[in-house]
């Protein structure tokens, strides 16, 4: 598992583009069976994925976390990405499909990841922060995570976003967990954009066609900066920066947060005329 640390904005707007990606970027997150984790200290929110192909994969325990296991202070959220797979949570198995998510609450003690099928593996993608109270392990389907239609073509943002872990779907201690696809024709994100101070946030951008990029707009207001992301790679956005992001072609991404409250609804909107 890598650590992150973190970044102040007086700090992260002298930064070329190695700096930039070094430390905001994550990379190769889906390794053939293998678990791969980044622990950021914002929020101390860990990012990773899972990708069990031709052997089951179990969630381990490390160092820095000074624990007897995983989620012994903590709770997680789980989204699939590829194709069929189960997560096994203390002897009980929870089948995704794509887009299926699964809430671990804390205390569970072991989570094994795996494929139904070699040739099309399931990718877990997989958020986790602290949590200071148990809630119930919950699976939901993607067709139950009230999709809602928002944007038009006229502004190249037309889009479903699919709600799993928030205050009026599965609960949970700080975690928040949700879906956004857009449509054909639409590559805009998060635009106009906004900050919270509240709450850090990770994406993860995919099913992005081969050769195509996501450019993603980060830092203050007044002070961005952009990033060229890839299919199936992450973004770390502090609480103080934006989160915005154009493509080359249309594209979805899974967005997470922790921190001070769950409120959806909690941002601090910038005008699109604000933007340096």
């Amino acid at each position: 598992m890598k650590t992150r640390y973190g970044n102040s904005p007086a700090e992260t707007a002298q930064m070329d583009t190695d700096s930039l990606r070094e430390n905001f970027l994550i990379e190769n997150l889906f390794l053939d069976n293998q678990i791969s984790l980044t622990y950021s200290l914002y929020d101390r929110m860990i990012i990773g994925g899972a990708k069990p192909v031709d052997s089951s994969v179990v969630l381990p325990t490390y160092s820095e976390l000074k624990s007897d296991y995983f989620l012994e202070r903590r709770e997680a959220g789980i989204l699939n990405i590829g194709g069929n797979g189960t997560v096994n949570v203390d002897g009980i198995d929870y089948n995704l499909a794509k887009l299926d998510c699964l809430y671990i609450g804390k205390g569970s003690k072991e989570v094994v990841f795996s494929s139904d099928s070699p040739e099309n593996p399931a990718l877990f993608y997989l958020l986790s922060c602290p949590a200071h109270m148990t809630y119930p392990t919950q699976l939901m389907k993607a067709d139950d995570a009230s999709p809602t239609e928002m944007g038009s073509q006229e502004t190249a943002n037309k889009r479903t976003i699919n709600k799993y872990i928030y205050l009026d779907g599965i609960r949970s201690c700080q975690l928040v967990l949700g879906l956004t696809k857009l449509a054909p024709g639409s590559v805009w994100n998060t635009m106009p954009t906004h900050v919270h101070d509240r709450r850090m946030e990770a994406y993860l951008y995919f099913d992005l066609p081969e050769n195509q990029k996501v450019i993603h707009l980060m830092g203050q207001p007044t002070e961005t900066r952009h990033l060229v992301i890839s299919n199936q790679e992450a973004i770390i956005s502090p609480p103080w920066s934006i989160h915005s992001g154009c493509g080359t072609s249309n594209y979805s991404f899974i967005w997470g947060m922790a921190g001070e409250n769950q409120v959806y609804s909690d941002m601090d909107a910038v005008n699109i005329n604000d933007l340096r």
